[in-house]
C-alpha cells in the first residue's frame, strides 16, 4: 500500500532532515521518500514512479539499491541518480515537499503521515503536488511538447518521462 501526501516547510539542514525521515521510516516499519513537490505533477506521477521502481527491482534491472532511490530516479525521468537528486531532491529553505509512504503489508493511516509531518515541523498541504504548466516546464518538457496535448492530458507528458527511464537505462 502507498500513501502520497504534500507538505510545506522550511528546511534548514537537508542532511539532518533526511536522517529524521530515515529514522521515522525505520521506527515505523515503512518506506518513506521525499521529493521537491514543485517537480511533481499529481499523485499519478509518484504512483507510476513507484510502480516502475518496484518492477525494476523485481526484475533485477534496478539502478539503485533501494526502492526509495529507485522511485526517485523514475520520478525524475532521469537515468542517473546524480541528475535525479538535484532535480527532485529536497533543498534548503522554504520548500513544498511530496512524500510517498510505502508498506507492502498494510494500509498507511493518515495518523502516521501526519505524525511524521508534525515531527518534521511541516504543514500538510496536498495541493502542492497538483502541478501545472510551470511544473512541466521546470521538469524539462518543452513548450512544443506541451502544445501537443489538451490541458486535461498534461499529466501524461510526465508519465511518458517516467516510462522512458526503462528505455534509457
Amino acid at each position: 500500500m502507498i500513501k502520497i501526501v504534500g507538505a510545506k516547510g522550511d528546511i534548514e539542514k537537508v542532511d539532518s532532515f533526511l536522517k529524521q525521515i530515515v529514522s521515522f521510516a525505520q521506527n515505523n516499519k515503512v518506506v518513506v521518500q521525499a521529493f521537491d513537490a514543485d517537480m511533481i505533477y499529481g499523485k499519478n506521477h509518484l504512483i507510476s514512479a513507484y510502480e516502475h521502481a518496484k518492477r525494476a527491482i523485481d526484475r533485477k534491472t534496478n539502478t539503485t539499491n533501494s526502492i526509495e532511490m529507485e522511485t526517485l530516479l523514475y520520478a525524475s525521468g532521469e537515468r542517473q541518480i546524480k541528475l535525479a537528486i538535484p532535480k527532485m531532491g529536497i533543498k534548503k529553505g522554504k520548500i513544498n515537499i511530496a512524500f510517498i509512504f510505502i508498506n507492502q503489508k498494510a494500509k498507511i493511516p493518515d495518523d502516521l503521515a501526519n505524525g511524521m509531518l508534525k515531527n518534521l515541523d511541516l504543514t500538510r498541504d496536498d495541493q502542492v503536488i497538483d502541478g501545472d504548466e510551470n511544473t512541466l516546464k521546470k521538469f524539462g518538457i518543452s513548450e512544443n511538447e506541451i502544445k501537443t496535448v489538451m490541458k486535461a492530458k498534461y499529466g501524461h507528458l510526465i508519465l511518458e518521462k517516467v516510462a522512458k527511464v526503462d528505455i534509457i537505462k
